[in-house]
Formats: C-alpha cells, structure tokens, sequence
C-alpha cells in the first residue's frame, strides 16, 4: 500500500493504514456493567468513514473480561486468573458480537483476530498471523484483535494492550497507531497541578520523555502512560507515528481529525527493516546488557557490539533471545538478539573477542550482539 508523503504537522488524512487501540474503560460502563453503545456507534462511525476512503483500518479493543464479568454478574474485586480466563471466554463473544454489529451498521465487516505472546514473539507465527491480518484487509474487512486472555497466563501475557497495538502497527507496517486514552495527550508534569503543558509533538522519546510519563497520571494508573510510551519507542523506531488522544468523546478519530488536542509522536528519518521491526518490537526481553559509553558511540556508529565493551549482564537468557542494551547511566539504548546464553556472557564480558574461545571452550562469534540483530532508538 502506497504511503502519502507527511507534512511536518502530521493529520489524520495523510495516513492509510491505521491502527486504533480502545481500552475496556472506553468500552465498557463499570458501574452499570454494560457496555457502551452510543459511545461505540460513534467510533464505529468514524471508522466507517476511514473505510469507506480506502483507509486499511485496524482495531485493538480490550473489553473481553469487563463484558463477562458483567454478563456473569460477578462481585466487584480482584479475579484470580482461572476466573479471568473464564470471564474472557464469555466476555469475547460479547464483545465481538457487539463490534460486529458496530461496524455492521455501515456493512463493513469484521474479523475477530485472537493473538497470545508466541504469536508476535516467534518469527513462523509472526508471519502467519501477519498474513491472516493482511488477507481481511485485502477482503475489505476490519480485524477487531485482541489478546487471548482465555488461554493467556500472567506468565507470558503481553500484559497491557497498548504494547499489543504497537506490535500489530509494525506487524502491518502501519502509518499510524492511535491509542484513545482517558487523557488528551502526554503532559510535562500531572494534569492536575497548575502550569501542566500537554506536549503537542515528541520527536524522539528520550529519557526526559520517560520522566514525564512517569509523572503524567494519578497514583491509580501510574503505569498507564509508562506502557503508552513503550508502546511509542516500539511504533515509532519500526517507522509508525503514534497519537495519544483522548478517547472519551463521541467520534474520537473525527475528533482528531478536526484537530483536537493529542500528542503526536513521529518516527525517524529512517525506519527499520522488516526484520529490525521484528527485533525492535520484541516485548519480553529476557535480560539486559550494560555497555560502557565507547562501546555507546560504537553502536551508533554501525559496529557491532563486541563484549569488551559490556559491563555488566543481567537476567536468564539463552542464545537468540532478545536483551536491552543500557548505556552508562542506565537508560535504553536499543535491542538485539544476543549470540550467547546468560553465563557465557556474563564470562566474556569486559574481554577480547580473542579470548571468548578460551572462556567458554568453543569457538564462537566474536561479537555479543551482531549489528543485524540489533536496532537501537531513534533508527
């Protein structure tokens, strides 16, 4: 699908292939314990008018447990997870029933897409449900996706769904991923205290941007704008802008269209590879490699990373696993596969490529982390 060249202030109607991820609070009416229609007609609505002008459309909606919880007319309270399971397992036919009709009004299709972690995180998988997603586009239709939380563990669970959206807006290679959030957009400090400053553009997530998410929602849904912004280095170094707007209003996506107040957040001049996305966008890392600051400026360079230039290793990983890569002072600065498991790593780091055969007793690659298996923020 061709791609509308951007102007510097993106808009809506520059982009053909967008991904809308709705949380259950959009959704569903906790108190009442029913979901909401007019709410859901509204948006519907809107997506029906991206349809209908050739805009591949692509929905992440949350909701599957909230329904069957209500549908169930279980206590209010913490679910343990068989229960959690089973309430998805009631809930996901509600909630497909209800997009299905939704979208229906306006005879557009829909397509329920159930994905768990080893859908995204292995490559055979990744790839067949890439071409499941693709087909229902090229048929017209609008895949509804969502995590299988009837079968999915608090183990391997993705875990939020805004991480979920961003991995399906580099699987599809989408322009754009929009999460409709409770606030219209990343603020300097909370919203509630005088002078907060929503930040209209971010160009490039950098650790004073993770300091503001950390610092942008109420003690109950701290974490919320931290997994948002995740969800923006994972779009966003794949080659997907990514808006937070606010979700609660009728007709959310005309709302940005005609220009309401959200928070854009723009990708590199040069988007990763196909397979880089699949690296970049990898969701459970398993461990994490300190590098000193030569080894920083090597990386960013184009070289390798060679384990001289590591300090310290941390986790339980084994060869071909993906690890952040943290400079000095702890920040992220990529992600990669790693060529060796956690305790050879942990032996060779700080030493010379030459010495790896002799540390570990085999010859191995002389790099920790070869340049094709790694992609680093901001690529």
């Amino acid at each position: 699908m061709p791609k509308t060249p951007l102007p510097k202030t993106p808009v809506l109607s520059a982009f053909r292939r967008i991904v809308v991820k709705v949380g259950s609070s959009l959704l569903v009416d906790a108190k009442a314990g029913s979901l909401k229609h007019d709410w859901l007609a509204s948006l519907a609505t809107d997506i029906a008018g991206l349809h209908k002008d050739k805009r591949g459309i692509i929905v992440v909606s949350s909701g599957a447990i909230a329904l069957g919880r209500a549908v169930l007319k279980l206590p209010a309270g913490a679910l343990k997870l068989e229960e959690a399971q089973a309430a998805a397992a009631v809930g996901q036919i509600a909630l497909a029933r209800a997009w299905s009709e939704a979208l229906g009004a306006h005879k557009v299709a829909a397509g329920q897409v159930l994905v768990t972690l080893g859908d995204t995180e292995e490559r055979r998988r990744y790839l067949n449900a890439r071409s499941t997603i693709a087909k229902l586009l090229e048929w017209h239709s609008v895949p509804v996706i969502n995590e299988n939380d009837t079968v999915a563990t608090n183990e391997i669970r993705f875990g939020d769904n805004d991480r979920l959206a961003a991995r399906v807006a580099t699987m599809m290679s989408a322009d754009l991923l929009v999460l409709l959030s409770d606030v219209d957009g990343l603020y300097d400090k909370p919203p509630s205290q005088a002078g907060a400053q929503r930040v209209p553009v971010v160009q490039r997530i950098t650790p004073e941007i993770e300091a503001m998410a950390g610092a942008s929602e109420s003690a109950t849904a701290r974490g919320g704008m931290l997994t948002k912004i995740e969800a923006g280095k994972i779009a966003t170094t794949a080659g997907t802008h990514m808006i937070i707007a606010d979700g609660h209003v009728p007709h959310p996506l005309k709302a940005i269209a005609d220009g309401a107040p959200c928070t854009w957040f723009l990708t590199p001049a040069n988007p990763v590879t196909a397979r880089k996305k699949w690296i970049a966008g990898s969701l459970e890392p398993r461990g994490a490699l300190m590098i000193d600051a030569g080894a920083v400026k090597a990386l960013r360079s184009g070289k390798s990373l060679l384990p001289a230039g590591v300090t310290k290793v941390e986790g339980a990983f084994g060869r071909g696993d993906a690890v952040v890569v943290r400079g000095p002072d702890g920040h992220e600065i990529g992600r990669g596969l790693i060529a060796f498991d956690a305790d050879d790593a942990d032996k060779i780091k700080g030493r010379s490529s030459a010495d790896i055969a002799a540390i570990v007793g085999f010859p191995g690659r002389t790099e920790m982390i070869h340049r094709d298996d790694l992609v680093l923020g901001g690529e």
